[in-house]
């Protein structure tokens, strides 16, 4: 009889538009590479075959959705996400970076576009899978901005919002680090990007001991 593989580990990365989640994962998923860790990189809205086309009505602009079917719709994509792409790497073994969970759900559409947060946080005790840690990268408001300017590609439906926007965000993610300061680390993500990388996988190595 085989002894069954540990519980992976669930790591979210959090935060407004052009903080840099993408550039972020990428870099911790490849140092956790390094030190012989099978590594999942998955997104949200997103992340398994059905979550990718609520992904597309969600992020298209096309539909002006009520802020409660707009929940609903990202909390419909999260569960395929987690039936299918999570909980199977998890359970493997497997480290588990997602790029953005339900934390973002209770930002956008609860503090930024007055959604019904007790209707949010009901819907993640649903989902019924805490992260093992989240990594919120904090931007500021013109940083946003530049960033967004930058990249020279058109925006989507959050990204064409606008400062007022960001800011309530930034506001947003802050909030749900400080309500949640046991598996929320906040990052401040200004810096130049090899610092916050540092400050990333030191975040994750002072949270896992088994990275130490």
């Amino acid at each position: 009889m085989t002894d069954s593989p540990p519980r992976g580990r669930f790591i979210t990365l959090e935060g407004g538009e052009g903080a840099g989640k993408s550039t972020q994962i990428g870099l911790l998923a490849e140092a956790l590479r390094q030190r012989g860790r099978d590594v999942v990189v998955t997104r949200e809205p997103g992340g398994a075959p059905g979550a990718d086309i609520l992904r597309g009505l969600l992020l298209s602009g096309d539909v002006a959705w009520s802020p409660q079917a707009e929940t609903l719709l990202h909390f419909a994509a999260r569960a395929e996400h987690v039936a299918k792409t999570i909980r199977p790497a998890l359970a493997r073994g497997a480290w588990v970076l997602c790029d953005r969970y339900y934390d973002s759900t209770m930002v956008y559409q609860g503090h930024a576009l007055g959604g019904d947060v007790a209707q949010i946080a009901e819907l993640a005790r649903m989902i019924d899978l805490v992260p093992d840690l989240t990594l919120v990268l904090d931007v500021a408001v013109d940083t946003t901005a530049q960033r967004l300017a930058s990249r020279g590609q058109a925006a989507d439906r959050y990204e064409r919002l606008g400062a007022p926007f960001f800011a309530r965000v930034r506001d947003g993610f802050l909030t749900v680090a400080q309500q949640n300061s046991t598996r929320c680390v906040v990052i401040d993500a200004n810096a130049p990007l090899s610092r916050v990388s540092a400050s990333v996988f030191a975040a994750t190595r002072d949270h896992f001991t088994e990275l130490a």
